[in-house]
């Protein structure tokens, strides 16, 4: 059996303990501390060594299943199934991972309606706007830089085509979350390979067709899958493009 790990027992600051732990161990398991199919202290193993309570613990264990980091087995405890790249403990903000994969996971069915009421309600001048973000991020494939900018462009004309000030509103209140998790994952996609990008530019192709049809079902799939695709490919290790 594998043995049990944890070599960090750092008590933490008593602000935010559940987003604090879930850094901690993520941490850990990006260091190599709790190495991958390792694992993990019981739950009252884990609030001794970092002096919280058992429901903090089983908060952060919880998200940290949500993301595909670790996996529970009845009977058996918690592992480590997935081992994020040290390049995403460096660029994604200090403090901060609890918060960016959230606003993933929040954007997930916000954008995901969003492109649905688009695919209805879009006009012409949508269209066009969509249109020109998507060829500004292909140019930004050719130049090999990371295109951020006209990636949240991409997103915003598409709040904007579904005709509902609140989705706008709500994209701007998430603003730097969501331009830290864009930039993230398009850092990490281009240190990994272009080929990579290219799937992720092919994500954002599939929308556009699916609004300019007028298709709502497939235009929310569609949304749905590319943030979660991003989600999981700013979680990987790997340098394969990772088709959703």
């Amino acid at each position: 059996m594998t043995p049990s790990v944890l070599q960090d027992t750092r008590k933490i600051k008593p602000l935010k303990l559940a987003d604090q732990l879930y850094e901690e161990i993520m941490a850990a398991i990006i260091n190599g501390r709790i190495p991958e199919g390792a694992r993990l202290e019981s739950e009252t193993g884990l609030a001794t060594a970092y002096g919280v309570s058992r429901p903090v613990v089983r908060e952060a264990l919880s998200r940290l299943r949500a993301d595909g980091v670790i996996v529970s087995r009845r009977g058996s405890g918690s592992y480590v199934q997935r081992k994020p790249s040290q390049r995403f403990l460096t660029l994604a903000p200090l403090g901060g991972i609890a918060d960016l994969m959230r606003c993933f996971e929040f954007r997930i069915a916000l954008e995901g309606e969003t492109a649905a009421l688009a695919a209805a309600r879009r006009t012409d001048k949508d269209l066009k706007e969509i249109r020109l973000a998507l060829e500004d991020l292909e140019d930004a494939i050719r130049r090999k830089v990371v295109g951020v900018k006209a990636d949240i462009r991409f997103h915003n004309a598409i709040a904007a085509a579904s005709k509902n000030s609140l989705f706008t509103t709500t994209l701007k209140a998430l603003a730097n979350t969501i331009f830290q998790g864009i930039s993230v994952a398009r850092r990490l996609s281009l240190h990994a390979s272009m080929e990579r990008l290219q799937i992720v530019q092919e994500e954002h192709g599939r929308i556009y067709d699916a609004i300019r049809a007028g298709n709502s079902g497939k235009a929310r799939d569609a949304m749905r899958e590319h943030i979660e695709n991003a989600r999981a490919r700013v979680l990987s290790d790997s340098t394969e493009p990772l088709r959703g």
